[in-house]
């Protein structure tokens, strides 16, 4: 190998190419499992969430919010004139937070105290055989294994006049807010921008191929946020056929697309596309190291393993699931099977995730359609936050929880929350789906009151009713569904859980 005639500083065990939760992961596991291992990042390291993804996103939905508690200040008591937003201090302000971010996670130090060489700021790295990485600056890596995280960006669609749009990382370099902005694409990045623009002042226009917008969360979801966008003001158009065309006036940006059999027309200041993530592959010469890639994706087996057996990718790149928590996760999985051996697969079957919007949304697990097609035999509960005294407190009664159960094992299969703190609440059902949980156990937990997570309690003794563990009177089930309070219990529920213990 070539890299035998190398000196010794440039070889490793291990070389991560991509800062990212997956490749800052990826090489602290290394470092722990024994390997001699270099990071390598092209800019900054954190990769995309930190820099222009989930930190600076959850900075302007947090200012959004401030915007939008100013509509409930007189019905308690408040007088005070509507703030006047500073949009061009607020994106300063982004990217000073960022840079607290950065400070607070002190990544460099703790990957250099665990023995990680980081090479940050290098400009983009390139394989030059399926051993070596070639640098900007001259410098050769050479590693026995690779593990590839180099992440992703936003999508952008050749049409004509495609070059006047914005994408999500185009977003924190505008110092003016647009008074009316179009945003293509109805799925998690499109309904945030929308949701933070709408409350932020500016006319929104949200735009989707698909029938209904976040197409891959539940359809009660769906419904919920179309219709809380549209009370918010925010034009909803779904089942567009795609966009033709943009053209600029001296004004506005007039966007085309086709609907139906026709052609239609919008006029905004400003056009954002949030049409998909592909990952960051066309620096790497992949086709020299003979990685197999597709699509914009790195192709990797259930190991995290690329068709070259001593090289992994991890993160966005392998286009799966494309969160955070998942690229740390992937990021894991990709150094102990490339260190130790193949053996371990990767699998995200519970993975709680949502939408910094308002109302925010969240879900784990199976949708009930999914479940369905699945033929599994369940049980459903939808529980509106107008049950729940805190949301009734905090007048923030939109929303609901929706929770599917297994007919045959009572064991949870879903969940999905719209409302307020959904994304908070939403992690509780999926603790109790990774311990295994049955609705029983759920139903019983002693939550504390007044809180929206109580929710969850209500629709988990709601289906035990359902199921019939908590007896009824006829008279009762006459009435229709059953009303219940957060703090209401059954000891039937309690017995229950310990017959089925002893059963088992």
């Amino acid at each position: 190998m070539e890299s035998l005639k190398k000196s010794d500083h440039e070889r490793y065990d291990l070389v991560v190419v991509g800062g990212g939760p997956a490749g800052t992961v990826a090489a602290l596991r290394a470092r722990e499992l024994g390997a001699r291992v270099a990071l390598v990042e092209k800019e900054r390291m954190g990769g995309t969430c930190t820099n222009d993804g989930c930190v600076p996103t959850r900075v302007l939905a947090h200012v959004a919010r401030l915007m939008r508690e100013y509509e409930q200040f007189s019905q308690y008591g408040l007088r005070t004139e509507k703030p006047e937003l500073d949009f061009e201090f607020l994106m300063r302000s982004v990217e000073k937070l960022v840079d607290r971010v950065h400070e607070k996670k002190q990544l460099i130090n703790h990957l250099q105290q665990a023995g990680v060489d980081l090479i940050s700021g290098a400009g983009p790295a390139c394989f030059r055989d399926s051993h070596s990485l070639s640098l900007p600056d001259g410098r050769i890596l050479y590693g026995d294994k690779y593990i590839i995280c180099a992440g992703g960006h936003a999508r952008r669609l050749p049409f004509p006049g495609s070059e006047h749009i914005l994408t999500h990382s185009d977003i924190w370099s505008l110092r003016k807010l647009p008074k009316s902005l179009t945003i293509v694409g109805g799925a998690a990045t499109g309904c945030q921008l929308a949701s933070i623009f709408a409350s932020l002042g500016a006319e929104v226009n949200l735009l989707e191929v698909n029938p209904r917008l976040l197409a891959a969360e539940d359809e009660e979801v769906s419904r919920a946020m179309r219709k809380a966008f549209e009370e918010r003001g925010i034009h909803v158009i779904t089942g567009i056929g795609g966009v033709q065309e943009i053209e600029k006036s001296e004004e506005f940006l007039r966007l085309k697309y086709r609907m139906g059999e026709g052609v239609e027309v919008i006029e905004s200041n400003a056009i954002t596309m949030a049409v998909g993530w592909i990952g960051n592959l066309e620096s790497l010469n992949l086709d020299l190291a003979g990685v197999q890639h597709e699509r914009g994706y790195i192709q990797v087996n259930d190991y995290m393993q690329t068709n070259v057996p001593h090289i992994f990718a991890a993160g966005d790149i392998t286009g799966r699931m494309m969160l955070v928590q998942s690229a740390s996760y992937d990021g894991r999985i990709a150094a102990e099977n490339c260190l130790l051996g193949v053996g371990q697969p990767y699998r995200h079957q519970i993975v709680p995730h949502g939408g910094f919007t308002d109302p925010e949304y969240g879900s784990v697990g199976l949708t009930e359609a999914q479940a369905r097609a699945k033929d599994l035999e369940i049980v459903t509960a939808i529980v509106p936050y107008l049950d729940l005294d805190r949301a009734v407190i905090d007048d923030h009664t939109t929303g609901f929880c929706k929770l599917i159960v297994s007919a045959e094992t009572h064991r949870i299969l879903g969940a999905h929350v719209v409302g307020e703190q959904a994304l908070e609440v939403i992690q509780i059902v999926a603790a109790g789906m990774a311990a295994d949980m049955w609705v029983e156990h759920l139903a019983e937990l002693e939550l504390p009151y007044p809180t929206y997570t109580a929710v969850v309690g209500i629709a988990a003794r709601r289906i035990l009713q359902t199921l019939g563990v908590v007896p009824l009177a006829p008279q009762w089930l006459t009435l229709g569904e059953p009303h219940l309070a957060e703090w209401e219990r059954s000891r039937k529920s309690a017995d229950t859980m310990k017959t089925r213990k002893n059963e088992g």
